[in-house]
């Protein structure tokens, strides 16, 4: 089992899990129901509201990250896409994560497992840090702001994810980070329970993250 260790934060639900999908991602085609989704009108068990925004922005403010403009948090960028008609279709992992973020107004990071390396962490990032997250080379300060990282650094957050491991066509198996805000009672978990339902209807399978909780709020390799 992975374990990630979570630096002790008073406002974060972590929530996280493990997917192994039955071929490549480049072999697999999201179905037709489930891109329907992918709309902001669509029928689905959660809705965003503007209570979660705050409460989401709230969660990323805390270790002093300013979570907007460029900079909002990506279930913002989902809501704008799909209201415009802009989000399409990446590949069966991401568009359930979009979907899922879409609706539960919760930002969620997908990270290629294959391409990261354990011991994982989950906290606040330091002054100077940063990472590409785009293929044409843009990158992201991350000071103060809540990181997933592994073995070489961050690589994910509520913003945006790391170009380093990132999904692509060859990808098996996936880590999920829900980035849950204790304010917002049973959402992270409801979140996290439509999404390996999700999941489970394409044939992949799900398994379970250990969070073991660290006391401290410093940051430390």
């Amino acid at each position: 089992m992975v374990t990630i260790t979570v630096a002790a934060h008073p406002l974060f639900d972590a929530r996280a899990f493990l997917t192994s999908f039955p071929r490549p991602l480049g072999e697999m085609a999201t179905p037709p129901a489930i891109l329907g989704l992918l709309r902001a009108d669509a029928a689905a068990p959660m809705q965003s509201d503007d209570g979660v925004r705050e409460a989401v922005r709230r969660l990323l403010r805390h270790g002093g990250f300013k979570p907007a403009g460029r900079s909002k948090p990506a279930s913002e960028y989902l809501l704008r896409a799909a209201a415009d008609g802009s989000l399409g279709s990446i590949n069966v992992a991401v568009d359930i994560c979009n979907i899922v973020s879409l609706h539960s107004g919760l930002p969620i990071s997908v990270v290629d497992l294959a391409k990261a390396q354990a011991p994982f962490r989950i906290a606040v990032a330091p002054p100077g840090s940063s990472y590409v997250f785009n293929a044409s080379g843009q990158t992201i300060d991350l000071a103060g702001l809540l990181c997933l990282e592994d073995a070489a650094g961050p690589c994910g957050n509520a913003v945006k994810d790391a170009q380093r491991t990132k999904t692509d066509a060859a990808t098996t198996r996936t880590l999920t980070i829900i980035w849950g805000s204790n304010e917002l009672g049973d959402r992270p978990r409801a979140a996290e329970s439509w999404y390996r339902q999700l999941l489970a209807e394409l044939g992949a399978l799900t398994e379970n993250v250990a969070l073991a909780t660290s006391a401290s709020h410093r940051h430390h390799r």
